[in-house]
């Protein structure tokens, strides 16, 4: 049996979920360019255009495309960075909340994604899986992976997507049900991995960009030890290290967001390979026996 394929002969299916376009470059690229360069059929959907988006890059301030038109540049990257990963895209067709700022908060923008109801939102994304029928939706913690609202509605839709998308009573309409088998959280900020990265630049003399990051994880640690864990355990580990170039370069193809000096290029990839060459996951729920720890999202399902 060809390994990405399903016992019954079907091409393996992946779609990950994610608020904005750079988020998938930011958060699962390696792992999501290794299945595809694998033959597994991988899809991002995005739920908005991150037309909200401010300028990231100091590169682009001044940038005449993106300050006419943030909604059609992002559009531009995103195409770019699914290109280079080997990865098919959908938008869901959603506004940008963009990320509240001052005390008190703002409220948010009228009709944007993260104030719709959950049966509205999560509409599109039940028609995409019935159309696209994954057998692993990968998406956010109930925090977003950190708390933007976009990145909570995010979570939100997809764990409805998840467990709506087979029942025929659902959402009608949308197509023909489909029963997704697994569902993910991204533990792209999984405190371990930002602490090995951490001491392998402080044993190589070089300096640390997390050291900030983890003093602010050991404060909140009551016993002073270790960063807190996150809610959800890892289960799964991609080693995905030969795909760290292709990781980078998807990110820097979101030029208006992503700053090539910047915190995202902190260490090489010849450095992330030695001390964590895996992307990590959390799995959820699970419709086929597997048992963790896993080193393939797709366990029990080849």
């Amino acid at each position: 049996m060809n390994t990405s394929q399903s016992p019954d002969g079907q091409s393996l299916r992946l779609l990950a979920v994610h608020a904005h376009p750079d988020d998938e470059a930011s958060k699962g690229a390696a792992m999501m360019a290794s299945y595809a360069a694998s033959g597994v059929e991988v899809m991002v959907a995005s739920c908005t255009g991150g037309e909200r988006g401010d300028i990231q890059n100091p590169a682009m301030v001044g940038d005449p495309h993106s300050a006419r038109d943030m909604g059609g540049a992002r559009h531009l990257e995103m195409a770019k960075s699914a290109h280079i990963l080997g990865i098919s895209h959908r938008w869901l067709g959603f506004t940008d909340s963009g990320l509240p700022e001052g005390d008190p908060l703002p409220e948010l923008p009228v009709n944007c994604f993260a104030l719709k109801p959950l049966e509205i939102a999560a509409a599109p994304l039940v028609r995409l899986v019935r159309r696209f029928k994954p057998h692993v939706i990968v998406s956010y913690d109930e925090n977003g992976g950190y708390p933007h609202p976009d990145h909570i509605m995010a979570h939100k839709v997809a764990v409805e997507a998840f467990h709506a998308a087979g029942d025929p009573l659902q959402y009608p309409g949308t197509g023909e049900p489909w029963e997704p088998a697994k569902l993910y959280y991204d533990l792209a900020f999984n405190p371990q991995r930002f602490r090995a990265l951490h001491f392998a630049l402080e044993e190589a003399g070089l300096t640390s960009p997390y050291a900030a990051r983890l003093a602010n994880w050991l404060e909140a640690d009551p016993e002073g030890h270790t960063p807190l864990e996150g809610s959800h355990p890892t289960t799964t580990q991609i080693d995905c290290g030969d795909f760290f170039e292709k990781r980078d370069a998807a990110l820097r193809a979101h030029a208006t967001q992503v700053d090539p000096e910047g915190f995202f290029f902190a260490v090489t990839p010849e450095l992330q390979r030695k001390v964590w060459p895996w992307e990590d996951y959390s799995l959820i729920e699970s419709r086929v026996p597997t048992q963790t720890p896993e080193h393939d999202l797709f366990a029990g399902l080849r």
